[in-house]
């Protein structure tokens, strides 16, 4: 085996961000996250989601495997070739976890806010949320109570959303994509970080999700609900960039060992 030279710096991290539906993009990274990630030299990507922010917005194509494709697509044109650190925030995160099932050599690790698999239950939910989004966005009076009390950047994703679900076919497409069964998650072997608000619904399925993943570490964050990515930044921030520095620095070794 040849020695590795002590004075061949190891590459930096790359860092892939994946935003979720409907009323994010990658603004929300932009002004939370990703400037502290680029600041400690890691390599970061950020894109729009298909329909969403400057991507286009085609009339279908919106299961689940197409968003994984694009992730793919994306990372073939930008010539990356080392394993990237996925972090999902929401549907970003359900994104990161069929990539992970896909592509598992492309993934260094995932990372994912208020998230979960594309599971048959998940898929259930998705239907009856997407169904009430659409009736919900486009209200006028809740355009107008947004406006009031958040200001119309806010009403403007939210139109933006409303426009999306009413001119493709993504509320029926997503709940129809394929799904990961609990064999296909408990196969993932990359390192996964979940975190979640401890008022939000969704941090009932931590220990499942423990007992699934066989090295998997998660996070309840106090008083938070849903959108624990802006209600808790800092303590996310730091919780993120600590286990990627953490999760790369151990690749390295294993990498360098060989």
């Amino acid at each position: 085996m040849p020695a590795r030279n002590p004075t061949d710096a190891a590459p930096p991290p790359t860092v892939v961000f994946v935003h979720g539906m409907l009323v994010d993009s990658l603004v929300s990274y932009y002004f939370t996250l990703a400037p502290v990630f680029a600041a400690e030299g890691m390599d970061v990507i950020m894109y729009d989601l298909r329909g969403h922010g400057h991507s286009e917005r085609v009339p279908s194509g919106y299961l689940l495997e197409d968003f994984v494709s694009d992730l793919d697509a994306l990372l073939d044109r930008l010539a990356v070739t080392g394993p990237v650190h996925l972090v999902g925030n929401s549907y970003g995160g359900t994104i990161a976890f069929s990539y992970a099932a896909r592509r598992p050599e492309r993934v260094a690790s995932v990372a994912v806010i208020e998230s979960e698999p594309a599971t048959e239950a998940w898929s259930r939910k998705m239907a009856v949320n997407l169904r009430r989004a659409a009736d919900e966005f486009a209200r006028t009076d809740l355009h107008e109570q947004l406006t009031r009390e958040h200001g119309p950047h806010v009403t403007r994703r939210v139109k933006s959303a409303s426009r999306l679900l009413s001119s493709s076919t993504m509320a029926r497409d997503i709940p129809a994509s394929r799904l990961l069964d609990e064999d296909e998650i408990r196969a993932l072997r990359c390192p996964v970080l979940a975190v979640y608000g401890s008022e939000s619904e969704l941090a009932a399925q931590e220990p499942w999700l423990k007992s699934l993943l066989t090295d998997c570490r998660t996070v309840v964050v106090p008083d938070q609900e849903h959108w624990v990515l802006m209600g808790a930044t800092d303590l996310v921030r730091d919780l993120l960039t600590g286990w990627v520095r953490e999760h790369h620095a151990a690749g390295a070794a294993e990498v360098g060992g060989r």
